[in-house]
């Protein structure tokens, strides 16, 4: 019987929350995951602290200290799970913008390179497995910044007579003529890659295009993971830097268990190419300043925060997910978590970590 599901990344956010989640239904978790958040973003970031929960509370989880685009390994890994996997959930990448401008041809190997090796044998072993890939909504580049934004007093908001204002931004928004950032392009190509190995060879294949993508198990820092490191900044009393656009960007933040609970709904009824754009739409999104003010009203505390003009080049001023596309595919899903349950749950999980760490 086909039981495991191989996950990339899987000490991450999504990849750790995917492999609980897939573990609690009964499935045996194959995961791969080199902690290389920790040279991506420093010590910090590292991931092993979630590496060793996963060990410790799931006993069926294997651990596989392999890099993706080590061609050798991921070969060997799949030739030998090939009869058994059921699905394959693609978490790993390099996911900062300011980053991937520091070594380029790392963020690309990485986010396109290994994406290929992945997808190349999958269709070698298991062409008929589910593929699921986490996107981005970098996808975009910085087009969203061309609509009819208006300023208002804690954030910016699209014009109400705009087709967007109601639910969000949807997949008929163009990729081209912007500026990704060299973490966007890669993140492209990738994408491009999964929609052609389902269109053109049939697969199993879905990008999910992700607002920010967040939760309790993130190792947040400056360059990645907005919520959870704001909470982490404003309970330790580290310093803060806010970039550009007054604290009044707008993004959309999705629980990673609402994504996964995504990805087993895909993994039920799985389709061919599919791009969904996928965030907390208008159920749970803020402004940089409005997240400032939930971190400071569950914490008691002051953030320690400081004012950047210079925004991140790139950066979109306001991104809200229009989900209703997986929707219509996937009627009984549906978000459990808005922004202030979200930080409410970092802080208390990880509160004491932070304060052993500091």
């Amino acid at each position: 019987m086909r039981n495991v599901v191989l996950i990339t990344g899987s000490a991450g956010l999504i990849g750790s929350e995917a492999a609980r989640f897939f573990a609690d239904r009964g499935h045996r978790i194959v995961g791969i995951d080199n902690d290389m958040r920790k040279y991506l973003f420093g010590a910090d970031a590292s991931t092993e602290w979630n590496r060793n929960r996963l060990a410790a509370d799931l006993p069926t989880y294997r651990h596989v200290n392999a890099d993706i685009r080590d061609e050798a390994a991921m070969g060997a890994l799949f030739e030998e799970l090939a009869n058994d996997l059921c699905l394959i959930i693609h978490t790993a990448a390099q996911p900062s913008h300011d980053w991937a401008a520091k070594e380029p041809l790392t963020d690309f190997t990485i986010n396109a390179n290994g994406t290929l090796v992945l997808l190349e044998l999958t269709r070698k072993h298991c062409p008929e497995v589910p593929f699921i890939f986490t996107s981005t909504n970098k996808v975009y580049g910085d087009t969203p910044n061309g609509l009819p934004l208006v300023e208002k007093a804690e954030r910016w908001e699209i014009d109400e007579s705009h087709p967007f204002f109601a639910h969000g931004i949807d997949e008929t928004m163009t990729i081209d003529q912007s500026m990704h950032s060299l973490f966007g392009a890669s993140k492209v190509a990738a994408d491009m890659l999964v929609q052609e190995y389902g269109r053109y060879f049939g697969m199993k294949t879905a990008c999910f295009r992700g607002g920010c993508l967040t939760g309790p198990a993130h190792s947040g820092t400056q360059l990645h993971g907005f919520l959870a490191y704001l909470m982490k900044c404003t309970a330790t009393g580290a310093p803060y830097t806010v970039f550009g656009y007054g604290g009044k960007q707008v993004r959309d933040n999705i629980h990673s268990n609402d994504l996964v609970n995504a990805f087993w709904h895909f993994f039920e009824k799985p389709r061919s190419g599919e791009v969904y754009n996928m965030g907390g739409g208008r159920f749970s999104n803020c402004s940089m300043l409005e997240a400032i003010r939930l971190c400071e009203d569950i914490t008691g505390l002051r953030l320690n925060h400081s004012y950047s003009e210079t925004n991140r080049m790139g950066d979109h001023i306001w991104w809200i997910s229009d989900t209703r596309r997986f929707e219509a595919h996937y009627p009984d899903w549906k978000r459990d978590y808005d922004v202030a349950a979200i930080l409410e749950e970092i802080y208390v999980v990880n509160r004491d970590r932070w304060r052993e760490a500091s």
